[in-house]
């Protein structure tokens, strides 16, 4: 962001310290406290397309858990997906106090049998959530300027909105005050899936470009929210294309 030394320092104290504020809100909101906190909601029309269900691609900025709230409003089951190591650390500290039963998981496999249960859902018309800004080795990625430098964002997000054709929004959900949330979602966006591999190459790096855009436009009015805490312009020696 360009800060002085002095800048960068407290604004590292003050990112750990929100972070853990947002971890207590994200407990206290599956936990069924929801009345305890007031949100805003810009961009639900958008959401409210989603008919016959879509995919929300977001990341590790804010508190996307309260994305749950809204789609309580929309009367829509919304399935998450998680790395494995992330699920089984949810079902140790959230399985006795989850009390939101519109909300699944859905563990991405090495078998790829995850597949057919996003298939399964959006049959269902629900929604799919899933961040767009963290990869595991051996993903398929693009290679983007992010915030000045070029950083590996995987391209599997909007791969399967294009793969199952359904529609996409971008969403953020940030903290503004002590108890008050702000949701920003994106117009609903759509995309071909090409049966030339290199021309859908070209289309979903071309698409994982707006969803950066999208995010450093969060990240310049909540520069403090992002958590992704590892070094992540450091590009991986294979790029999956």
């Amino acid at each position: 962001m360009h800060y002085g030394f002095i800048r960068s320092l407290t604004g590292i104290y003050r990112n750990y310290y929100i972070f853990g504020q947002v971890l207590l809100d994200k407990v206290a909101m599956l936990a069924g406290f929801q009345s305890d906190f007031t949100f805003d909601f810009e961009g639900e029309e958008y959401l409210r397309e989603m008919e016959n269900g879509g995919l929300l691609i977001s990341a590790h900025l804010g508190n996307w858990e309260i994305a749950g709230q809204l789609l309580n409003r929309l009367e829509k089951n919304i399935n998450i997906i998680l790395f494995d190591a992330e699920h089984q650390q949810i079902k140790g500290y959230l399985s006795d106090v989850y009390t939101n039963r519109r909300v699944n998981f859905i563990v991405i496999k090495e078998d790829y049998s995850h597949l057919q249960e996003i298939r399964d859902a959006l049959d269902r018309k629900e929604i799919i959530a899933m961040h767009g800004d963290r990869f595991i080795e051996g993903n398929k990625l693009a290679v983007v300027d992010f915030l000045g430098e070029p950083a590996p964002f995987p391209v599997g997000p909007v791969n399967l909105a294009a793969r199952f054709g359904v529609p996409f929004s971008y969403v953020f959900a940030m903290k503004e005050t002590r108890k008050h949330y702000h949701f920003y979602a994106t117009p609903l966006r759509r995309l071909e899936f090409s049966r030339n591999l290199k021309k859908r190459d070209e289309i979903l790096k071309t698409e994982v470009e707006v969803y950066v855009r999208e995010l450093e436009k969060a990240l310049s009015r909540y520069p403090l929210q992002w958590f992704n805490y590892y070094d992540f312009w450091k590009l991986p020696v294979r790029t999956g294309k």
